[in-house]
């Protein structure tokens, strides 16, 4: 099957979309005009770029500079994730990066060398892409998850405390909020696969057959990839709530955060 190649000015046909919400922005005083101007160009650059950047990679094949991108990959989501949890108590970053990139290590490389079966494993046209996906989609989840942690240690902080005072460690005074944190973390994964097929069809499938793959195949891709984002989605949730969970407490297992006092 023939790729319809999308020349230039239909590209900018495309922006016609932003125009009309901006417009609608103006007309309903959402003040989003300049969220969506900087967004839109942010999208044309970083894409332009990634291109460019992706080809390069490839040329090159590299198992050094894959990691190093991939490290790159993962250091910015722990940074957009730190940023996107209101919390300024509990240093988040380390703990958010350390559980990232080990989740996201075991589950893309376990994907491209045992799932996918790509020789070698660290293939830039594999790897860099599957990675990204797996960062992309689980970067959201560890950060909902850690807010709800957050969040319910504070509202549930009298209950906490009373646990400690009768003997509880730090562990069973907080394992309701881990537990609601996980599930606040997962959900979002677990619908997509509820409605995968029926409600959407998924992203990277329909790039696929965009591209001309035979549909057949580009199911067992998309299902390969469903089933790696809800691995990565539980394990670097899980990691990540351990770890900012430990940082609550202090050595006494006395809990350090605080109510906010911002209003």
């Amino acid at each position: 099957m023939d790729v319809v190649q999308i020349s230039l000015w239909r590209v900018v046909l495309g922006f016609g979309f932003v125009l009309a919400m901006g417009i609608t922005s103006l007309v309903h005083h959402l003040r989003l005009e300049r969220d969506l101007a900087v967004g839109a160009v942010r999208t044309v650059v970083q894409l332009f770029a990634l291109g460019y950047v992706l080809k390069y990679i490839f040329e090159l094949d590299s198992v050094w500079l894959v990691m190093g991108v991939f490290v790159v990959m993962t250091g910015f989501a722990a940074q957009i994730a730190r940023g996107r949890v209101r919390e300024s108590q509990v240093s988040l970053f380390w703990p958010l990066a350390l559980s990232m990139l080990l989740s996201y290590s075991i589950t893309s490389i376990l994907v491209t060398g045992l799932v996918v079966g790509v020789k070698p494993w660290w293939k830039p046209q594999y790897f860099i892409p599957l990675a990204g996906m797996v960062i992309g989609n689980s970067m959201s989840a560890i950060a909902v998850a850690t807010e709800r942690l957050l969040g319910d240690l504070r509202k549930q902080r009298a209950e906490v405390e009373l646990k400690l005072c009768l003997g509880a460690d730090y562990k069973e005074a907080s394992r309701d909020m881990v537990r609601d944190a996980m599930r606040a973390g997962m959900i979002p994964s677990i619908n997509s696969m509820m409605a995968a097929g029926v409600v959407f069809i998924p992203g990277m499938m329909t790039g696929q057959i965009l591209a001309g793959l035979d549909p057949l195949v580009a199911i067992r891709y998309q299902i390969v990839v469903m089933l790696m984002l809800v691995g990565s989605t539980g394990m670097g949730t899980l990691l990540s709530i351990l770890l900012v969970r430990r940082l609550c407490f202090g050595p006494a297992q006395q809990l350090l955060v605080r109510p906010n006092t911002k209003r």
